[in-house]
């Protein structure tokens, strides 16, 4: 079972546009990405690195992928 580290802005902000997401806009230091199909956007603080492992999950369950998946994925970037 793969385990979900702490990544980078620069990365996390990659793997949005590797998945299709679109960057929507900036409101009050927290970055908000969309992609059509999900349930609600993707949202995170842009003053706090690493992205931590908690939203690193809530990114996961919003686009449905598995923790091996996630981190097969960030691996290629």
């Amino acid at each position: 079972m793969a385990s979900i580290k702490n990544i980078n802005l620069k990365k996390l902000r990659k793997f949005l546009q590797a998945e299709g997401a679109k960057y929507s806009h900036t409101n009050s230091g927290h970055e908000i990405w969309t992609k059509e199909g999900l349930t609600r956007p993707v949202v995170f603080q842009t003053h706090i690195e690493p992205v931590p492992v908690h939203i690193i999950k809530q990114i996961c369950r919003a686009f449905e992928m598995s923790n091996e998946d996630f981190c097969s994925k960030i691996d290629k970037l």
